[in-house]
């Protein structure tokens, strides 16, 4: 018939806080979009700035690698999993998805061993 008082307050609270969190959060992701977009582009991988969602779509072109190549051998050499372009369609060959839903330290981590695959692409088989 309706909702125990206990969850009302808690719906009141949520709305009351609503925009702060939204905000934070918002701030948050423009932060990881940012340092993710510059950090690839320090690490040699040409990438647009994107103006939504959460992920970034860099070139790998320059690696001679297909996108699927160049996902396997990145998983397996560094274990950072990151999604073949060409997923989304053809056009999205020689691009890889990278997801900045993670936290800053996750995001230094991966790229920290997507430079030193860069450096050296492992050629590895899982």
């Amino acid at each position: 018939m309706c909702e125990p008082a206990l969850s009302q307050e808690a719906a009141l609270a949520a709305l009351a806080q609503a925009d702060t969190e939204v905000e934070r959060m918002r701030e948050q992701y423009d932060n990881r979009r940012r340092f993710l977009t510059g950090e690839l582009r320090r690490i040699g991988m040409t990438c647009f700035e994107p103006k939504g969602a959460f992920y970034v779509f860099p070139s790998i072109r320059s690696t001679g690698l297909s996108s699927v190549q160049f996902c396997e051998e990145l998983l397996c050499g560094q274990r950072v999993a990151v999604v073949p372009g060409d997923a989304f369609g053809p056009g999205g060959e020689g691009f890889v998805r990278i997801s900045y839903a993670y936290s800053q330290e996750h995001l230094t981590e991966a790229i920290r061993r997507m430079e030193v695959f860069l450096e050296n692409p492992s050629k590895t088989i899982c």
